[in-house]
C-alpha cells in the first residue's frame, strides 16, 4: 500500500512539475480565441498606451514642479504645476482601471472559451483514447494548463506590453533629459537586473515546488476521504494521519524555503535599486551644483531611471511566465489535435424510421488498443432478430462485454462488419445509433445530482410524470419517496446515499425512460437481492417485450427467459440454442457451467442460503 501511494505521489509530482516551452510562437495559437473580442482588445491597447504615456508624463510634471514651483519661488506657478501633475495622475488612474478591467476580462473570457473547447473535444474522444491516456493528465491540461494561460492572457501579456512601452519611452526621455546620466544608467542597469533575474529563477522554482507539495496534500485528502469507509474499516486512521502530517510538513518546509528566498530577493532588490539610484543622485547632484542640469531635470531623470529599471526587471519576470504558457499551450494543442477514432462519416447513412432493432455481427475480429496481442473477438457471428432476447454466457474473457462495446460503437472492429437495421455502423452517425440503444451496466453510474436528473439522463426532455412512471416500473418509487426531499434529494457523489441494489434500479429506470429499440443488460440484476430481483425482472420483462434485448447472463432465471442462449469462449461462438437444448449436450460448455451452478445451488439450498449464483465469472 505504501509503495502504491508513493508511486501515485511521484506520478502526481511528475504531472504538475511541467517543463517550460521556449518557442513563444506557439502562443499565437491563442489568437483564435482572442479574435472574437477584438473590440475589447483594442480598448485595452488604447488604455495601455494612455496609462504608459501618462506615467511617463509624470516625470515631466515633476521637472515643472521643481523648476517652476520650488526653484522660482512663485506660488502661482507651484499651484499650476501641482494641478497639472494631479491631472496627469487622474488620467493615469482612469487608464489603469480601463486597462486592468479589459485585460482581466479578456483573460477570463478567453480561458472560459478554451476550457469549453477542450472539454467539448475530450468528451468526444473514444474510449480507446482513455485506454492509453491517464484521465488525470487530461484533467490537468483542462485545469492546470488553462490556469497558466489565464495568468498570461489576463496579466502577463499586459505587463509585458506595458513595460516594453515604459522601457522604450523611459529610455527616450532619459536621453532627452541627460545623455551623460543615461549612459551611466545603461551601464548600471544590467548589473542591477542580472542578479535579480538569477535569484528570481530560484524563487519561481521554489514556488512551483511549493505548489506541487500542496497538490500532494490535496490529492492525499481526496483519496482518503473518497475511501473513508475502507479507511475506517481497516482502522487505518492513525497511519493515514501520520502520512498526511508528513506531506503537510513537506509542504511547510518547501514554503519556508520559498519565503526565505523571496525575502532575500526583496532585500537584494532594495539594496541594488536604491544603491543605483543613490549613485545617480550623487553624480546628478554634482551636475546640479555645477549648473550643468537643473534640479527639476535631476528629479525627472531619477524618476525615469526607476521606471526603466523596473520595466526591465518586470519583462524578465514575464519571460518565465511566457515560457510556462508556451509549454501549456503546446499540451493543449496536442490534446485538441487528437482526432476521435470514432466519428460520423461526412455523409452518414440514415437509420430506418421507425427503428426495428435488428442486429447482425458478420465475421467480426477485434483487439483492444491496450491489448493488441490478445484477440477479444475472432470470427464472431451473431444475428439478433427484432424483438428477440438473446443471452450471452461464457467464462471471463470470452468476449461478452466486447459485443456490447462494439454494438455501441465505442470501437470499430479490425475485420468484419456490424449491422444495425441493415446499416453498417461505420456508415451511420454514432449519436443516431446510440439514441436507439438502452444500456444497463453491471456497475450502475449515478451522478452527483438528484433522482430526477439521474433518471432523466436517459431522455433529457422527459416530463416529471414520465420520469416517475419509469421509476415505478423499475421499483424505485418506494425508496425514492422515502428520502428527505423525495425525488429531489441529492444522492451524493456516485450515489453514496443509495444501496447497490437501489443504484441498479435507478439505472434500470433510466433505460426504461429511454424506450430504446435495442436493450443491453450487462448483468443488470447482479447487485439485487431476491425480492428486488423479482420486481426488477418483471419490469425488464415488460421493457424487453417487443424490442431486441441482449443480456450478459449472470443468473439462471435470466438465461431461462431468453429466446436464445449464445455461448462464447475465447472470442467466438461455441454453441447456441435454448436452455434445454444446450443442457442436452453432454460435453457442452454451457452444461458444464450450469451444472456447476446447480451443484452449488443444491449445497446452498441445503444450508438455507440463496441459490442465485452466477453462470459466468465477472468480466469479459
Amino acid at each position: 500500500m505504501a509503495r502504491i501511494q508513493e508511486a501515485a505521489t511521484a506520478a502526481a509530482r511528475q504531472q504538475f512539475d511541467r517543463p517550460t516551452g521556449r518557442d513563444f510562437r506557439v502562443l499565437t495559437y491563442l489568437w483564435r480565441f482572442v479574435r472574437p473580442y477584438k473590440l475589447q482588445v483594442a480598448g485595452a491597447m488604447v488604455a495601455l498606451v494612455i496609462a504608459a504615456g501618462t506615467l511617463l508624463a509624470i516625470g515631466t510634471g515633476l521637472r515643472g514642479l521643481v523648476d517652476e514651483g520650488f526653484a522660482a519661488g512663485d506660488t502661482g506657478r507651484l499651484d499650476r504645476a501641482v494641478l497639472g501633475l494631479f491631472g496627469v495622475v487622474v488620467v493615469l488612474a482612469l487608464a489603469s482601471y480601463g486597462r486592468y478591467y479589459l485585460v482581466t476580462w479578456i483573460g477570463e473570457r478567453v480561458i472560459a472559451d478554451v476550457r469549453k473547447t477542450v472539454y467539448g473535444h475530450v468528451i468526444r474522444l473514444s474510449p480507446a483514447y482513455y485506454e492509453t491516456t491517464r484521465t488525470g493528465e487530461v484533467l490537468s491540461r483542462l485545469t492546470s494548463d488553462t490556469t497558466v494561460l489565464q495568468t498570461v492572457v489576463g496579466t502577463s501579456v499586459s505587463i509585458a506590453l506595458r513595460n516594453t512601452l515604459l522601457f522604450a519611452g523611459g529610455l527616450i526621455m532619459l536621453l532627452i533629459t541627460s545623455p551623460k546620466l543615461t549612459g551611466l544608467v545603461l551601464l548600471v542597469t544590467p548589473l542591477v537586473v542580472f542578479p535579480i533575474l538569477l535569484f528570481g529563477r530560484r524563487v519561481r522554482r521554489l514556488s512551483r515546488d511549493s505548489q506541487d507539495r500542496i497538490a500532494d496534500v490535496g490529492a492525499y485528502v481526496d483519496e482518503s476521504l473518497n475511501a473513508i469507509r475502507t479507511v475506517q474499516a481497516f482502522t487505518h486512521e492513525d497511519l493515514d494521519r501520520a502520512r498526511f502530517t508528513g506531506r503537510v510538513e513537506e509542504a511547510f518546509t518547501t514554503a519556508v524555503a520559498r519565503i526565505r528566498a523571496r525575502a532575500w530577493l526583496t532585500a537584494l532588490v532594495i539594496l541594488l535599486v536604491f544603491g543605483a539610484v543613490s549613485a545617480v543622485l550623487w553624480i546628478g547632484g554634482r551636475d546640479v551644483l555645477n549648473g550643468r542640469i537643473s534640479g527639476g531635470e535631476l528629479a525627472s531623470f531619477v524618476f525615469y531611471a526607476v521606471v526603466v529599471a523596473g520595466a526591465f526587471g518586470a519583462i524578465g519576470e514575464v519571460i518565465g511566465d511566457l515560457q510556462r504558457a508556451s509549454g501549456a499551450t503546446e499540451r493543449l494543442i496536442e490534446l485538441l489535435r487528437t482526432e476521435p477514432e470514432i466519428a460520423a462519416p461526412a455523409q452518414p447513412v440514415a437509420l430506418p424510421e421507425p427503428p426495428v432493432g435488428a442486429v447482425r455481427f458478420e465475421s467480426v475480429a477485434f483487439r483492444y488498443p491496450a491489448r493488441p496481442d490478445a484477440p477479444a473477438l475472432e470470427g464472431f457471428d451473431l444475428a439478433v432478430e427484432p424483438g428477440e432476447t438473446v443471452a450471452l454466457v461464457g467464462p471471463s474473457g470470452a468476449g461478452k462485454s466486447t459485443v456490447f462495446q462494439l454494438l455501441l460503437r465505442f470501437y470499430d472492429p479490425q475485420a468484419g462488419r456490424i449491422l444495425f437495421d441493415g446499416v453498417d455502423l461505420r456508415e451511420a452517425d454514432p449519436q443516431a445509433l446510440r439514441q436507439r440503444i438502452g444500456l444497463v451496466p453491471q456497475d450502475a453510474v449515478i451522478f452527483s445530482a438528484d433522482a430526477w436528473e439521474n433518471i432523466r439522463y436517459g431522455r433529457p426532455g422527459a416530463s416529471d410524470d414520465e420520469v416517475r412512471e419509469a421509476a415505478e416500473a423499475a421499483g424505485c418509487t418506494e425508496f425514492l419517496d422515502a428520502l428527505p426531499q423525495g425525488f429531489a434529494t441529492f444522492l451524493g457523489e456516485r450515489g453514496v446515499r443509495l444501496s447497490g441494489g437501489q443504484r441498479q434500479r435507478l439505472a434500470i429506470a433510466r433505460a426504461i425512460l429511454r424506450d430504446p429499440a435495442v436493450l443491453l443488460l450487462d448483468e443488470a440484476t447482479s447487485a439485487l437481492d431476491s425480492e428486488s430481483e423479482r420486481m426488477v425482472q418483471g419490469a425488464l420483462d415488460r421493457l424487453s417485450r417487443g424490442r431486441s434485448t441482449l443480456v450478459i447472463a449472470h443468473r439462471l432465471a435470466t438465461v431461462q427467459r431468453a429466446h436464445r442462449i449464445v455461448v462464447l469462449d475465447r472470442g467466438g461462438v461455441v454453441a447456441s440454442g435454448t436452455h434445454e437444448s444446450l443442457m442436452a449436450e453432454p460435453e457442452g460448455l454451457y452444461r458444464r457451467l450450469a451444472t456447476l451452478q446447480f451443484d452449488q445451488a443444491d449445497r446452498f439450498a441445503g444450508n438455507h442460503l440463496s441459490p442465485a449464483l452466477p453462470l459466468s465469472t465477472a468480466g469479459a
